[in-house]
C-alpha cells in the first residue's frame, strides 16, 4: 500500500506529519513523500532532521486554501494523508471564518484537486471534537468529514476514493495537555479547567498505525474509530506533577468536559470490532459493502442503538501510574 508510491501530507510539518515520516523511513519504501504546510521554519528543521531520505523527500510550501498551489503539489500523487487543520478551540471561536477557510473550503479543495489528478486514495483526519460538535473548531471538522464522506458520490469513472480517521487526544503533540502543563513547569501549580473533565488518549505512534491500517483496509465512505483509553485531566497532572497544586480556572470558550468520537445518532450505522469501530456510510450513490468489513475482522458486532463512545463513560481508564509510565516511554516527563 505505501512501498513504491507517491504520497502527499497536508499540514506535514505537524506533530502527525513529522512522526508519520520517521514511521515510514523505518517500515516502508515509498517512492515519493511530499510535504505540504505553510510553515517554512519547520520544513527547513525537516530537511536536516531527514536527511538520510532527503532523495525522496519534496517540501512545498503552501496553504489548502490555495486551490492551484494544492493542485500543483498533487500532480501523479497515490496517497493523500490532509492533516491540515486549525485546530486550536480557543482561537477557533474568536476567528470563526479563518477556520472556516482552512477546514470546510481546504477540505474540498484537497477533494477537488484529489479528482484532477486521480489520486487513489485520501485520508482525512478527524477529532474526537467532530462528535456531537459544541464549538467552531468541532462543527468545522464535522463539515469536513461529511464533504469528504460525500465525495465518494461524485466520483463518477473516477477511481479516487476518500475516508476518515477520527480519533482523541494525542499524547503530547502540539495544542494538547501536555504541551499546556509544561508551561507551568516552573509554577506551584496545574491549571485545570473542570475537575471533572476526561478527555480519550492515543500516542503519536498507535495513531500513525491506526491510520494506515484504516488506510489498507479502506473502501471509501467509512469513518474509523480506534478503540482507546481515557483519562481523567487531574490525573495527568499528577502523574506529571505529583507536588503541584491544582488549581481550577474554570472552562474555556467551546471547551467540552468530555469528548466522544462515536453519537447516538451515529451508533445506527457503526460497527463494533475487538480493537476499533467504523461508521459506516449511508448513500444510495455509491456502493459500499459492509459485508467486506465484517469478513475481514473476525468478531464483528453491531454497535449498540442510541448509545455514544464517550470519554467520560468510556469502559477503559489510564490510572496515574499508566500515565506516568506512557509519559516516561514517550519521553514526555
Amino acid at each position: 500500500m505505501i512501498n513504491n508510491k507517491k504520497i502527499l501530507v497536508t499540514g506535514g510539518t505537524g506533530s502527525f506529519g513529522t512522526n508519520l515520516i520517521s514511521y515510514l523511513e523505518k517500515n516502508y519504501k515509498p517512492k515519493k513523500i511530499i510535504i505540504f504546510s505553510r510553515d517554512e521554519l519547520k520544513q527547513s528543521q525537516m530537511m536536516i532532521k531527514f536527511a538520510k531520505i532527503k532523495p525522496i523527500l519534496r517540501f512545498f510550501i503552501g496553504d489548502v486554501r490555495d486551490y492551484s498551489r494544492l493542485n500543483l503539489a498533487m500532480r501523479d500523487v497515490d496517497i493523500v494523508f490532509h492533516a491540515a487543520a486549525l485546530k486550536n478551540v480557543p482561537l477557533a471561536e474568536y476567528n470563526p471564518f479563518e477556520a472556516i477557510k482552512t477546514n470546510i473550503f481546504g477540505a474540498q479543495n484537497v477533494i477537488d484537486a484529489s479528482f484532477e489528478n486521480n489520486v487513489k486514495n485520501v485520508l482525512a483526519l478527524s477529532t474526537d471534537k467532530a462528535s456531537s460538535p459544541i464549538n467552531l473548531y468541532g462543527a468545522t471538522k464535522l463539515a469536513s468529514d461529511k464533504l469528504f464522506i460525500t465525495a465518494n458520490n461524485f466520483k463518477g469513472k473516477n477511481k479516487t476514493k476518500f475516508s476518515v480517521v477520527r480519533y482523541g487526544n494525542v499524547m503530547g503533540s502540539r495544542g494538547s495537555v501536555v504541551p499546556i502543563f509544561n508551561q507551568f513547569c516552573n509554577k506551584n501549580f496545574v491549571p485545570i479547567t473542570d475537575k471533572r473533565m476526561t478527555r480519550f488518549n492515543i500516542t503519536l505512534q498507535d495513531a500513525i498505525k491506526f491510520v494506515l491500517n484504516s488506510l489498507s483496509i479502506m473502501q471509501g465512505g467509512e469513518v474509523f474509530v480506534p478503540k482507546i483509553p481515557s483519562f481523567r485531566v487531574v490525573d495527568l497532572a499528577k502523574a506529571m506533577y505529583p507536588q503541584k497544586k491544582i488549581k481550577i480556572i474554570g472552562l474555556r470558550p467551546g471547551e467540552k468536559i468530555h469528548e466522544e468520537m462515536i453519537s447516538s445518532g451515529e451508533s445506527l450505522n457503526t460497527i463494533k470490532f475487538k480493537n476499533s469501530y467504523i461508521i459506516c456510510p449511508q448513500s444510495e450513490f455509491f456502493k459500499w459493502d459492509k459485508k467486506f468489513h465484517l469478513k475481514s475482522k473476525p468478531g464483528a458486532k453491531k454497535f449498540p442503538e442510541n448509545s455514544s463512545y464517550n470519554s467520560g463513560t468510556n469502559s477503559e481508564f489510564l490510572t496515574v501510574l499508566e500515565i506516568q509510565k506512557l509519559l516516561k516511554i514517550n519521553k514526555f516527563i
